[in-house]
Order: structure tokens, then C-alpha cells, then sequence
């Protein structure tokens, strides 16, 4: 019984591995071109107010 399990076992295994599907990865024959058109606009607004920042510069609050 041990012998037809092992048996069993191995051709399980190699029909298994007869039916793995391959897979092919091949580069193409051209160059892979791509076109970005990228539009980036930053804008940074820093407003101080004039009092704060006399208020932020008084050393005896902190």
C-alpha cells in the first residue's frame, strides 16, 4: 500500500509539473517611447503680519 501511495505520489507530481503553464517575457523590437506633459505651478504665499512679528521677535514673552 505504501508503494502504490508513492507511486501515486510521483506521477501526481510529474503530470503536475508537465501542466505548469511558462510564461515568456521578451523585450520589443522597438524602443518604448512615452510622452508626459507635465504642468506643475506652485505658488507659496506667506502674509506676516507686521505686529505679529514684532510680537514673535519680543524676547520677554518667551
Amino acid at each position: 500500500m505504501k508503494k502504490f501511495l508513492c507511486c501515486a505520489a510521483a506521477i501526481s507530481a510529474l503530470l503536475l509539473g508537465a501542466c505548469t503553464p511558462t510564461v515568456k517575457i521578451e523585450p520589443p523590437d522597438k524602443p518604448i517611447v512615452i510622452n508626459l506633459n507635465v504642468k506643475i505651478e506652485h505658488e507659496i504665499k506667506i502674509k506676516v503680519d507686521k505686529e505679529l512679528d514684532a510680537l514673535l521677535a519680543n524676547d520677554e514673552l518667551f
